[in-house]
């Protein structure tokens, strides 16, 4: 199968959303000046063109795109060409209401917007493929076209009639039997037993609780019918260009696509990344989507949307301070991608997003955001043939997956203050704050080439799982997981005493007797900090090497944090400084350090291949110690023993 590199072919490709049927001709040819001007080598066409290519049912109108392709070829810039099923033309849901999805109060998502289809709709279906079918034969053989990109953030849910139909057939597939359906959804709960098939339906809205197992069996089956439609369109592109890679782009900790399984299906991993430039935090947030991308990938990935200035979604939209977006780019350089790419190129003037900025915004040619993406484009030209698909490494894995999260993520839980992302996202942040750079990990993955284990929190591990773990600790490796971790079985069934008992015993744990969730800003005093959020009852059987002890309360005395051998268990959510702190040392024990000591703190450095990336997230210049001599890439001078980094500065060195 094709990769990334046969349409980077030593390049980091450059560039972004291009929607020219929002724009009159003459405007097309000044855009390609200004993107050769900037640096630009690649665009993305059609993501939202389907009622411009399929004007009416049937129709095809591919004359403007003709145009558009050749022009861009002449012009030397690549495209990555979108199936545009995204988002359906009017005349669809309107001579065919089944292909519009239903909430789960039964009400219909009408067209008007994007992304509203039904993934289960055999209609949709067959118009997508149909589509897709010509759009592929047609351009199979355009010398500009490098690669496909199907669909646009598949994130829709169905409730609806035949999506419930798809939800019975896919349920027969997973369980085989109702009485075996039954045994797995746990029934016998408030007299909740099916007799019949037709009796089953997607949890739509109940009068109370809904059964969290129907919960989390339907989050899967949503995950499965989004990657069928992905899967149905991808093999009728391969089979038009078998030579091309093929991608989709994801949403950074959606909860709605398992990607670590989508993932296996691409030949290219790409995502869209949108930090709040006023978040102090964005940059880990950056760090940890580009972590997780770039390990779903096992390797180079794409950043396939980013913002160039403001959004136009949060409550308050603030643009980038100078030099931030320049910064952010060359941060998801070093931590993997070969592509950096944006939505959009021109800002619009009208629709839903015309204040959702551009690589030319409402300033044109003149404003500061072109100017911006103007260097940024020859930065990047400057460091591809040095970087383009090595890979940078980590010597430390956070376990994720989506099904615990979407376990854990139910109504009836002992505290809506803990959620899976927002652990994953403290945890990391304190490995990324101590210089500390991670991969992420399945918890069945094979995990033998990290040192350390990071498991955040993992409600739900199966079999499997739970002995992956057992075996890396045995192995010599470092294991340290927080709390509610292996409480529940593949079926949300709590495992007797509360956590599995071979977790239990590889902890030293002999009774788990509470939970203790805390409230929103409630501590407890723990020795030498303090914790939040959880914390527990626990025995310890008398195995463990270290403990560390609660203080005071109802837990006064017990273990909050033990150590067993080289596993650690972290019964609550330590103070941010006190757990980048345990972290470091623990690392330290595993024998992993950070790629520089003694860094500024709002100095990240990350190496890739054998370059090592110096990004200052600080407004104030910095300067920072290295060992001998190196060559900047970026500004092509030396630097020996010192290097100084002005605001949101950046240095790309080679011994």
């Amino acid at each position: 199968m094709p990769g990334l590199s046969d349409a980077t072919r030593g390049r980091i490709l450059y560039g972004g959303d291009y929607n020219p049927e929002q724009w009159p001709e003459e405007t097309w040819h000044e855009d390609v000046r200004l993107m050769k001007q900037a640096g630009v080598n690649t665009v993305t066409l059609g993501v939202f063109s389907w009622a411009k290519l399929e004007p009416r049912p049937g129709e095809r109108d591919f004359a403007w795109l003709d145009r558009i392709m050749d022009l861009m070829h002449e012009a030397g810039i690549g495209v990555v060409l979108a199936t545009p099923t995204a988002s359906p033309p009017p005349w669809m849901g309107h001579l065919h209401p089944d292909t519009l999805p239903s909430d789960e109060e039964g009400r219909t998502e009408w067209w008007g917007g994007r992304q509203h289809f039904s993934h289960s709709s055999a209609t949709y279906r067959r118009y997508a493929a149909a589509l897709t079918e010509d759009l592929a034969a047609h351009y199979a053989g355009h010398p500009a076209l490098t690669m496909w990109h199907i669909n646009n953030e598949y994130c829709t849910y169905d409730w609806g009639d035949e999506a419930a139909a798809r939800f019975r057939d896919w349920l027969r597939e997973r369980h085989g039997t109702l009485d075996a359906l039954n045994t797995v959804w746990g029934t016998a709960f408030w007299s909740q037993g099916y007799g019949d098939w037709a009796e089953v339906m997607p949890p739509r809205h109940p009068h109370y609780l809904k059964n969290p197992t129907q919960v989390l069996d339907f989050k899967r089956f949503t995950s499965d019918m989004l990657l069928e439609c992905y899967a149905a369109e991808r093999d009728i592109v391969r089979r038009h260009t078998p030579h091309l890679p093929v991608t989709t782009n994801f949403m950074p900790l959606w909860a709605g696509q398992d990607a670590w399984r989508w993932a296996e299906e691409e030949d290219a991993v790409s995502v869209d990344l949108y930090p709040d430039p006023r978040d102090p935090f964005g940059a880990q947030e950056g760090a940890l989507v580009q972590d997780m991308t770039r390990s779903q990938a096992r390797g180079p990935w794409m950043l396939m949307e980013q913002a160039a200035g403001a959004v136009n979604w949060r409550g308050v939209n603030h643009p980038k301070p100078r030099g931030l977006n320049r910064l952010w780019s060359l941060q998801a350089v070093a931590r993997g991608a070969d592509a950096v790419c944006y939505f959009q190129w021109r800002q619009s003037r009208q629709g839903a997003e015309k204040f959702h900025s551009g690589m030319v915004s409402h300033a044109g040619e003149q404003g500061r955001t072109y100017q911006e993406v103007t260097r940024l484009g020859a930065d990047l030209a400057r460091i591809a043939p040095h970087v383009t698909g090595t890979h940078s490494t980590a010597r430390i894995a956070v376990l994720h997956d989506w099904h615990s999260w979407w376990a854990g993520d139910q109504d009836a839980r002992p505290s809506r203050e803990v959620d899976h992302p927002g652990m994953l996202r403290a945890w990391h942040r304190a490995l990324w704050q101590a210089h500390l750079t991670t991969d992420f990990a399945h918890p069945e993955h094979d995990l033998s080439a990290y040192p350390l284990i990071v498991a955040p929190q993992l409600y739900l591990l199966t079999d499997t799982a739970v002995d992956n773990l057992l075996a890396h600790v045995r192995g010599g490796g470092t294991l340290v997981c927080g709390f509610l971790t292996g409480v529940a079985d593949e079926d949300d069934r709590v495992r007797p005493g509360g956590m599995d008992a071979r977790l239990r015993d590889l902890f030293g744990i002999r009774t788990l007797h509470e939970w203790w969730p805390l409230a929103a800003g409630e501590t407890v005093a723990c020795e030498g900090f303090r914790g939040t959020l959880w914390s527990e009852e626990l025995e310890a059987d008398g195995t463990a090497d270290a403990t560390t002890a609660y203080k005071g309360g109802e837990l006064d005395g017990l273990p909050a944090v033990l150590r067993k051998g080289r596993a650690w268990y972290v019964s609550t959510l330590p103070e941010p400084e006190a757990l980048r702190d345990l972290l470091t040392r623990i690392a330290a024990g595993a024998g992993v350090r950070p790629v520089l000591d003694g860094l500024p703190d709002q100095v990240e450095a990350v190496r890739r291949g054998d370059l090592l990336f110096l990004l200052n997230h600080g407004r104030e210049p910095v300067a920072v110690d290295l060992p001998g001599t190196h060559h900047d890439l970026l500004t092509g001078t030396d630097v020996t023993d010192r290097v100084t980094l002005g605001r949101h500065g950046a240095a790309v060195l080679r011994p």
